[in-house]
């Protein structure tokens, strides 16, 4: 018979730790000592996080009282140097921490911290939670996640100035209809429970930008989904869905849509997605790609389509004109179609596992580069180029009239080795946020850049002839999106690691010896493409990729990478791994071509006990 997760836990502390034993309510209450109570005063925070806790000590509940605190303590705070405040005027607690511990119930009591505003109750054996919560109508983020919770009290819907709730790897098989009295919610994690349906109303949660529901058993989606219209992120992975709603393009401010693994047929209209830049669909039933699909997608990066049924490609894909990655792996088309050559900025076209006759085996096998060379030379010289003309075509720079119609400045493929400082003036009355000036011939990056720094988000300067990243980065504070690939580059300047803001960045194709541990300190980074180097090393320690808890695409193929250290396999949120083309022995081939959970699996496998 299974034991519960928190006795398997304790056990294997046993095992670990020979003097291991249950903790009593006795050691418990001696978790809460005077120098935590003192500190929880001045600051409002308490973190009990990983104490072994099988109960909450009593006197967290009346922390806030006067009365009921430790006299020593209370005199120990009046006794604090004049600079600090006495205790009369400390904190009431607004951050409590019970994260990590092996509770199986909360007190009644937990009503009586009415301040709160965050509560950590991750990583427990909870079954329940008392009435009691819902007294906590200050909370505004709330982590519930890895328990054994069937429902919610009635009371829980009271919380209603919730934004971010954590309900992940719960035992859920339904959610309350009144989940959508939570409208301040901006943050709804689902994903790791039982659930079949969603409660109807779901769409009353307008403020909701991200929602995750990824493994689950969901088989349907209500229809008001599509009422979320400030939704940035959506996970559906891995449930069984067989189709979209119909009229996805409701949700205009979508960025990121998950949907792999599932049943899914066919794909639904997008039509007024002009947000998405992230589609990844793949491990469906899907066997074609309409015309219109291509048409009304123009910010699109990443679609990722493999393991689908696919026969064809449509020539409007090159309609996709800032798509960067195409993976269309294990399908079953035949042919490429030469406009591919002409996505500017595709910079990764995976196409194995198709039965492909109309380029060689050899060709496909050296990478995307030589595929569009290929598609390109067969096209003939000087075809393919209308499709895929800009609007600037009849002068080298665009107006402001150009700029401000798209908010954007595209100035690709020109031969250019200098823009004009007046181009920049121009983009900042545009109010540009969207810069490309890639395949050029420019060796430094223009200084007019400086003049829109404060209103860029993205910047591609790809294919080029840089050497260097200037000091004036530092100025772009609201960058996203950062292409340097395809230059030669040879180091990243610690500049780059002040781009806070950036989520994703493309460094590959380029002369780097190592991954610069600049790039470490960019804690928001989701994103880092930098296949075709000479990078030889993988720090997956948590000074390097382990630093950067929201890495979940990471592309090192094609690299002088001798050694694959096992603890890469323990970065949690790594969902697309690419390190094919290096010289390691270990992981072998076949099992880098199961792709990434295969990885990561044989990875956590050798780490040594």
């Amino acid at each position: 018979m299974m034991k519960p997760r928190a006795v398997r836990s304790r056990i294997r502390h046993q095992e670990l730790n020979p003097v291991f034993h249950w903790q009593h309510k006795e050691e418990d209450d001696k978790v809460l000592s005077g120098a935590k109570i003192k500190q929880a005063l001045k600051t409002g925070i308490l973190n009990l996080s990983g104490k072994g806790l099988a109960t909450v000590p009593e006197k967290v509940w009346n922390l806030s009282d006067s009365d009921d605190c430790d006299k020593e303590v209370r005199y120990d705070l009046d006794r604090t140097n004049e600079e600090e405040e006495s205790w009369w005027n400390q904190k009431t607690l607004t951050n409590l921490d019970l994260s990590s511990n092996a509770l199986s119930c909360i007190s009644e009591n937990l009503k009586n911290l009415a301040d709160l505003t965050v509560l950590n109750l991750q990583d427990n054996a909870l079954t329940t939670l008392p009435e009691g919560i819902g007294c906590l109508t200050k909370l505004t983020k709330l982590s519930l996640s890895r328990n054994k919770l069937t429902d919610l009290p009635e009371s829980f819907y009271n919380l209603k100035e919730l934004k971010n709730l954590n309900l992940s790897h719960n035992d859920f098989a339904e959610i309350h209809s009144n989940m959508s009295d939570l409208i301040m919610l901006e943050v709804l994690d689902i994903s790791f429970n039982s659930l079949n349906s969603l409660p109807g109303g779901i769409g009353f949660l307008v403020r909701l930008q991200q929602l995750t529901l990824n493994n689950n058993r969901l088989v349907e989606l209500p229809n008001d989904i599509v009422n979320l219209r400030n939704l940035h992120k959506m996970d559906l992975a891995k449930n069984d869905l067989k189709l979209l709603p119909p009229v996805m393009g409701e949700l205009r401010k979508l960025e990121c849509l998950y949907v792999q693994h599932n049943d899914v047929e066919e794909l639904p209209d997008f039509t007024g997605c002009e947000a998405l830049k992230e589609l990844h669909i793949s491990n469906n039933f899907i066997k074609s790609i309409p015309a219109d699909f291509c048409e009304n997608l123009p910010q699109l990066r990443i679609l990722d389509l493999r393991d689908n049924k696919i026969e064809k490609l449509p020539d409007e894909i090159n309609m996709l004109a800032s798509l960067t990655r195409l993976d269309l792996s294990n399908n079953s088309i035949n042919s490429l179609p030469s406009c591919l050559s002409t996505l500017a900025h595709l910079v990764s076209l995976q196409v194995d596992g198709n039965p492909i006759r109309s380029i060689r085996r050899d060709i496909i096998q050296c990478g995307t580069q030589r595929i569009l060379k290929t598609l390109k030379e067969r096209d003939g010289p000087g075809k393919g180029v209308d499709k895929v003309r800009g609007p600037f075509e009849e002068s080298t720079f665009p107006d402001v009239y150009q700029m401000k119609k798209g908010r954007s400045m595209i100035i690709s493929n020109k031969s250019l080795i200098d823009i004009p400082e007046q181009v920049f003036l121009d983009a900042r009355e545009a109010s540009v946020y969207n810069v490309d000036i890639s395949k050029n011939k420019l060796t430094e990056v223009p200084a007019g850049l400086v003049h829109i720094a404060n209103l860029m988000t993205e910047l591609n300067v790809s294919f080029n002839l840089l050497k260097t990243i200037p000091m004036f980065f530092s100025q772009f504070d609201r960058i996203s999106y950062l292409n340097l690939s395809n230059n030669c580059l040879e180091e990243l300047s610690e500049v780059v690691g002040l781009l806070v803001t950036l989520r994703e960045l493309n460094i590959a194709n380029n002369q780097l010896k190592q991954i610069s541990p600049c790039i470490y300190e960019l804690k928001g980074l989701e994103i880092l493409l930098a296949r075709g180097n000479k990078v030889e090393e993988i720090d997956a320690t948590e000074c390097g990729f382990g630093a950067l808890p929201r890495l979940s695409t990471l592309d090192l193929a094609n690299n002088n990478i001798k050694q694959v250290p096992p603890i890469l396999g323990l970065l949690k949120n790594i969902t697309t791994l690419e390190l094919i083309g290096n010289s390691f022995r270990q992981p072998r081939h076949q099992i880098l071509e199961r792709g990434t959970e295969s990885i990561m699996s044989y990875l956590r496998d050798r780490i040594p006990n």
